[in-house]
């Protein structure tokens, strides 16, 4: 076959394809060069697809904000339980007194500040409520995040204590009920 002169017909084209294109008098494209073409984005429509992305991130930011504060709340009321649940059960497997005490240093009980600055839990052999020279540390909890404000009523404003028996009492030995209370401005109490 001859080509016309001027006519570009592809090398890859079947017999009939360069037939045809040489019987048009036009120069065809293989497809798959025609759908790369046709897959390029115009300057425009990138600007526009960007400014939507922008006003949907602009507009979800402040949700995605709540629902994450939200999440570090209840996440650490539910540590904050667990770790009152390994307690009791440590207690009942040792078969000594394991108490939980607000600690912001972690390394010694305080009598003054809040639960939200950290804790320990340790092995109270000799129920005195401290942690003294030899005493077990189970855990040390971290503070709570940032914003988040844990109190809890006069029983348990101090300490929690479980009993060789799994029962939570004071040093005393009274019945020790009580209520923590997990805040974060702008979210429901837990």
């Amino acid at each position: 076959l001859s080509q016309p002169t001027g006519t570009f017909v592809p090398e890859d084209f079947d017999a009939d394809t360069r037939a045809l294109s040489l019987a048009q008098g036009s120069p065809r494209l293989p497809m798959s060069s025609m759908a790369a073409a046709s897959r390029a984005f115009t300057l425009v429509e990138m600007l526009v697809a960007i400014a939507i992305v922008a006003l949907l991130l602009a507009a979800a930011g402040p949700a995605f904000y709540s629902w994450l504060g939200a999440y570090e709340l209840a996440n650490h009321a539910r540590h904050i339980a667990e770790t009152m649940a390994r307690a009791r059960t440590d207690a009942i497997r040792t078969s000594y007194r394991v108490s939980l005490c607000k600690s912001p240093d972690q390394r010694q009980c305080a009598d003054a500040g809040s639960w939200d600055g950290g804790f320990v839990v340790f092995v109270d052999e000799n129920e005195n409520g401290r942690i003294d020279e030899g005493d077990q540390i189970l855990v040390v909890g971290d503070p709570a995040p940032r914003g988040v404000t844990i109190t809890a009523n006069r029983p348990l404003d101090d300490y929690v204590s479980y009993t060789s028996l799994g029962r939570a009492r004071m040093l005393n030995g009274a019945l020790q009920m009580g209520t923590f209370t997990l805040c974060r401005s702008g979210h429901r109490a837990m």
